[in-house]
């Protein structure tokens, strides 16, 4: 495991690194109802309303809403007609995310030399075009049925994407303060995490910074595996989980199971003060995982003195974990859609570049919880 900025440091400046990846550009979720979906982050996770595409713009078979917060935008898509290849998706998967867009300088040529290293096609280079500019996409698959689009925009100054307009709505609540996405964790089935490490190396140039395994993230009766890939520049992080044999069924298990293969597990949204945006989100309706009230009785002694009160974290049920360039603070959403699949992580860093190791063992005791309330563990 690393443990040190120096290390990261040179592990990032290890990564190949031949596709410059800028950020992320947007997630798409596809969803069984996009307007509530919108409404329902709107609402409960504090974004605006951005851009919309639909029957009054054109788009015959799909509807999207756009919804941003400071840095984070969500696509979330809904098929208008049976028989489409969206819907199909939803009927196999349930609400999830389809699309991780990423922002490139050049979309043909990060295409290409994805192309070229062995990803598998998703879309060609594509021009799109409206009064506002030009946009190139371009994109391949990854694990299970989730994309990777590659955003090329330095010629657009439209709202979101041509063939989007803009998204006047009366009702904008106020931001809980979410600021970016800090990382997106995918599940993928037993013996392929090393195989999409391979993949992430050598088709987009990443390296991989930490890894875990069933020692590290384990109970008595279920554990995983995972490591972390990492773009050279840090603004894109990825881990993969894989399960581990166990007594009982882990999490990554009864996710695989009930989304029908491999995708996004959780997405981490980062803020600059997780006990106003965690209190914010709760008191809109966001339930969040629980540990034991005992997890904070040797707190100080195990990440030593912070900045917030540890009442206020016992309350709200925010993790705590250090390493050595600092602490982060942590928690994990329950699901947000009817299958028990995606979530959120909010997450503070003060310093800390790490993941909360010291809060698997916590964490994977209250997912199982969950999971044995559902009759899955």
């Amino acid at each position: 495991m690393v443990e040190t900025t120096l290390e990261l440091k040179k592990i990032y400046s290890e990564a190949a690194d031949f596709m410059p990846l800028n950020g992320t550009d947007y997630l798409e979720f596809y969803v069984s109802n996009a307007k509530q979906a919108a409404h329902f982050y709107k609402s409960a996770f504090g974004f605006s309303s951005l851009a919309y595409r639909g029957l009054e713009t054109g788009s015959k078979d799909t509807e999207s809403y756009v919804v941003v917060q400071d840095k984070i935008r969500l696509v979330l898509t809904s098929p208008l007609r049976s028989g489409t290849a969206v819907g199909q998706h939803i009927d196999k998967h349930g609400d999830g995310v389809k699309v991780t867009a990423l922002w490139v300088d050049d979309a043909t040529y990060a295409y290409e030399t994805a192309m070229k290293k062995g990803a598998k096609h998703y879309m060609s280079p594509t021009v799109e075009e409206d009064e506002n500019g030009r946009v190139v996409r371009s994109g391949i698959y990854t694990y299970g049925e989730v994309v990777h689009i590659f955003v090329e925009r330095k010629e657009y100054n439209g709202i979101f994407l041509p063939g989007f307009r803009k998204w006047e709505a009366r009702y904008n609540p106020e931001s809980v303060g979410l600021k970016f996405v800090d990382h997106m964790v995918g599940n993928v089935e037993l013996g392929k995490m090393d195989y999409w490490v391979k993949f992430y190396q050598e088709v987009l140039g990443f390296a991989q910074i930490l890894s875990f395994d069933d020692k590290d993230i384990s109970t008595q009766y279920s554990a995983l595996m995972s490591k972390v890939m990492s773009n050279g520049n840090g603004r894109i992080k990825f881990p993969i989980n894989e399960p581990a044999p166990g007594l009982k069924k882990s999490q990554v298990d009864e996710y695989l199971e009930f989304y029908e293969g491999e995708g996004v597990q959780h997405i981490a949204v980062a803020t600059d003060d997780i006990i106003k945006t965690v209190t914010e989100l709760r008191n809109r309706g966001i339930e969040f995982l629980q540990v034991p009230k005992t997890y904070y009785d040797e707190l100080n002694d195990r990440v030593g003195p912070i900045d917030e009160d540890i009442e206020k974290l016992r309350d709200l049920g925010v993790l705590v974990d250090r390493d050595d360039e600092g602490y982060l603070l942590q928690i994990f959403t329950k699901t947000v859609q009817a299958r028990p699949t995606m979530f959120f992580e909010i997450i503070q860093r003060k310093g800390a570049t790490s993941f909360g190791k010291g809060n698997f063992k916590a964490l994977f005791e209250a997912l199982e919880a969950e999971q044995d309330l559902r009759g899955n563990l």
